[in-house]
């Protein structure tokens, strides 16, 4: 459990470094403006799930070295910035395993509260993706669920095999790594070979207007 706690700080930390970078690139704000872009990044999708489960104090507000995990992350974007830029794999990694980390402990959570599988695996990917979205929203972003990658639904369906393998009764540390790694994997996989859900088919050739 100490590890896990571990990951979850450093899963922090560069979703955080990851805020921070995309607010700098859209408008180079002081460093309140950063520091709040990256304090939402971090703690937006965890905020957003324990609200929707009736979960007080949230997180960050009874473990002040979320905190701490936050102005690290901003810190270090701030000494590094440049070389960080040029870190693009290790950073994509690092990100994706955060996302992946944080998919899973949200439907673990969620699990804890007796609600039905389906809305925990909803609650897990609001864990991991719902930060990202409120930072291109603040930024002026396209938000992540809308891009054409593969991102929130590799999520679903971490989260959805990691209920199964519950359902079956597999040890809780084995079903937790092979959750993430399937995750993992996924998303290297929908980056690397270009994967993407078939697009919306409209009913008319022109974009819908009001009269």
């Amino acid at each position: 459990m100490k590890l896990q706690y571990f990951l979850e700080l450093i899963g922090t930390t560069f979703f955080a470094m990851s805020g921070a970078i995309v607010a700098n690139k859209k408008s180079r704000p002081d460093w309140f403006g950063v520091t709040f872009i990256s304090f939402i990044t971090s703690i937006g999708g965890g905020s957003i799930r324990d609200i929707l489960l009736g979960c007080y104090p949230l997180v960050w507000i009874k473990d002040i070295n979320i905190m701490y995990a936050i102005m690290l992350g901003v810190i270090l974007t701030s000494l590094f910035y440049n070389r960080i830029l040029k870190m693009r794999k290790m950073m994509f990694l690092f990100d994706t395993l955060g996302v992946a980390m944080f998919t899973i402990i949200g439907t673990e959570k969620a699990m804890n509260f007796g609600v039905n599988p389906v809305i925990a695996a909803i609650m897990g990917m609001f864990s991991a993706v719902m930060g990202g979205v409120l930072r291109d929203v603040l930024t002026n972003e396209i938000p992540i669920l809308f891009r054409k990658e593969l991102y929130s639904s590799l999520c679903l369906i971490g989260a959805t095999f990691y209920l199964i393998l519950d359902f079956f009764n597999i040890n809780r540390s084995t079903d937790f790594i092979l959750s993430i790694l399937l995750i993992l994997s996924l998303r290297i996989g929908a980056v690397r070979y270009d994967w993407a859900f078939p697009k919306f088919i409209k009913g008319g050739e022109e974009d819908f207007q009001e009269h």
